[in-house]
């Protein structure tokens, strides 16, 4: 999943949008694997059973915002996949269109059914990927709680993401709430983070193929990341394990909804049924680590693995006020680089 959003720029630039053309719907969503995913595994079918064409519009989730802002008045896309942060935007400026519910989507866990406008299509948890190995050499237990980071032996072998990556912005959070804080009282994680978390870091490091090189190369051996990354550099067989802290997990959401005054809402409502359906749930979790938003969807333990999915986990799940996060994010980025990451 892709986890890095940035507040839409409302003065944008207005895009070309290109002329719709009869049986195509256009969808911008993820570029990279997650585009290859879709191309290969999940539209073929869609496309044959709805004699449509999809054209895909590749771009992360603050181009598709970027786009849904210069497109308002005539809109060129049809449907919008985005992190959730980000859909929040798109809901509070009325780019979505209501959703036409089908069976799939009465399947579908509540934290996922975010508006009435727009739904969560895959799921990511954060909190503490570690190498299993270096815990077991070292006689450690995993990770059991966001506290256990300000542990001195982890001094100089953990890392983790910048407060412009998601996975980050959750961590601050989730101090400020151990400390009585939250999205209103930010301070509390600040302090905790300055003062116990920040001394043990090898590195602030955004970047996933970065991230995974200090893994690899042994400089660290946990870092606060998500379950979609673990996942992925687990698939390569490195001992890559994800655990769930006792104080609750944040949940990242791919999130979709049909652009108010789509051309094709018609397609547009089907394509976000479909991608509900277990199959397709399914596939999302074995090729991308996506955790199913679809309470149907059946795992084996060991596909589950490093994987959000069954209700024992997502009752587990925290969820934040993207809407208040997003307008207070700018001032707590100028807090993170002047106390923490200086």
């Amino acid at each position: 999943m892709r986890k890095q959003f940035f507040l839409l720029a409302l003065g944008a630039a207005s895009l070309p949008a290109a002329a719709h053309a009869d049986n195509t719907l256009y969808v911008a969503a993820y570029g990279g694997s997650f585009q290859t995913i879709m191309q290969s595994a999940v539209f073929p079918a869609f496309e044959k059973a709805h004699h449509v064409h999809i054209q895909y519009i590749a771009g992360n989730s603050s181009d598709t915002l970027a786009k849904l802002q210069a497109e308002k008045a005539h809109p060129d896309i049809d449907l919008a996949i985005m992190d959730d942060g980000p859909m929040y935007q798109a809901l509070s400026l009325h780019f979505c269109a209501p959703l036409k519910p089908g069976p799939n989507y009465q399947n579908v866990y509540s934290i996922a059914k975010i508006s009435p406008d727009a739904v969560g299509t895959g799921l990511v948890a954060v909190g503490i990927a570690y190498n299993a190995d270096a815990f077991k050499k070292n006689g450690w237990a995993p990770p059991s709680s966001w506290a256990d980071l300000a542990d001195p032996k982890y001094k100089g072998r953990i890392a983790m993401p910048g407060l412009d990556n998601t996975y980050g912005l959750d961590a601050l959070l989730m101090y400020a709430k151990m400390r009585g804080g939250g999205v209103d009282n930010i301070q509390p994680g600040f302090d905790y983070m300055a003062a116990k978390i920040a001394p043990n870091m090898d590195a602030f490091e955004s970047s996933p193929g970065a991230m995974s090189q200090l893994f690899q190369s042994g400089e660290i051996v946990a870092s606060i990341w998500g379950t979609s990354r673990t996942f992925s550099v687990a698939q390569t067989g490195f001992p890559l394990r994800f655990a769930y802290p006792k104080e609750g997990a944040p949940e990242l959401m791919d999130t979709a909804c049909v652009v108010n005054g789509a051309h094709d809402n018609k397609d547009a409502q089907a394509l976000i049924e479909y991608l509900l359906s277990p199959d397709v749930q399914k596939i999302f979790a074995l090729k991308s680590g996506t955790g199913p938003v679809n309470k149907t969807v059946k795992l084996t333990p060991t596909q589950a693995q490093n994987i959000p999915y069954g209700p024992n986990v997502m009752s587990t799940l925290v969820s934040f006020d993207w809407n208040r996060v997003n307008a207070a994010r700018p001032a707590w980025q100028a807090q993170w680089n002047r106390q923490i990451e200086k």
